[in-house]
């Protein structure tokens, strides 16, 4: 039997923006070597593949070259679909489990809230590597357990950046996350997200990488509710408001293209 696979542009409110994600509802768990192979076919920075359980859904992502513990674009992308496709009752949560634990969707004036885990960043010394991979000078590094985080001192100097990402890519993270302040009133602050490590360049819009940027900007802007514009070449719009050591992230998906696995 074929199995239906379906492409979705989450964190955009039209087609051919924001982050594109593949998703696969799958009705029983599917072997992991499988999936993986599937992702690469799909060469798209998330892969997700879902299978219904007793509370909600299983829930797990891979990018074209390994799995991942936490992807905030394919989970919104996912609940998106799922209730598009009626897989999952419109108007009700949807609690998906995942290698981050429990996560959970719902439908909000018209958007999409992921309650995630905050990801916090800690200071750490300055890196000559990073800056010479970066290609620039960042005025401050931190990390958590997935990524390093790069402030710089504009907008400019971040949409300015080009990586050499040979270079990043040995240095030992998922991923690279370079912000700035925004220069418009619509938004708070700016990102992009590099990630050769794991097989992609540059991720058109992270929402994980949002677990980190919404404390690391609620502390410095003083306010919990901020709005995030992550500026690649597709560019999407990230709603993050942080609640002690959970973040919501907000947004709207669409899908884009419906099709089958050949079996």
């Amino acid at each position: 039997m074929s199995i239906p696979i379906y492409i979705v542009d989450a964190f955009a409110d039209r087609p051919f923006q924001g982050n594109p994600a593949a998703i696969c509802p799958l009705e029983r768990p599917a072997d992991p070597s499988w999936m993986q192979r599937v992702a690469a076919e799909m060469n798209l920075s998330e892969t997700a593949f879902t299978v219904p359980n007793a509370n909600g859904f299983d829930l797990r992502w891979f990018t074209p070259r390994v799995e991942v513990d936490l992807c905030g674009h394919a989970t919104l992308a996912t609940a998106h679909l799922l209730w598009q496709k009626e897989f999952a009752p419109a108007g009700k949560p949807i609690h998906f489990q995942t290698r981050s634990g429990e996560l959970t969707c719902v439908q909000t004036a018209g958007r999409i809230e992921l309650d995630f885990p905050a990801e916090p960043e800690r200071g750490v010394p300055p890196s000559a590597e990073l800056d010479t991979a970066l290609g620039a000078k960042s005025l401050y590094v931190g990390r958590n357990r997935f990524d390093i985080l790069a402030e710089f001192p504009s907008e400019e100097a971040v949409r300015q950046l080009r990586p050499d990402f040979a270079k990043l890519e040995a240095i030992p993270a998922r991923g690279i996350i370079v912000t700035a302040r925004s220069d418009s009133p619509r938004f708070d602050f700016v990102s992009r997200f590099f990630a050769p490590a794991v097989g992609v360049n540059e991720d058109p819009v992270c929402g994980s990488a949002h677990c980190c940027l919404g404390p690391f900007w609620s502390a410095r802007l003083k306010k919990t509710d901020l709005v995030g514009h992550q500026i690649s070449a597709r560019g999407g719009v990230v709603g993050v408001k942080v609640h002690g050591d959970r973040v919501v992230l907000c947004g709207t998906a669409v899908t884009v293209v419906e099709g089958y696995i050949a079996t």
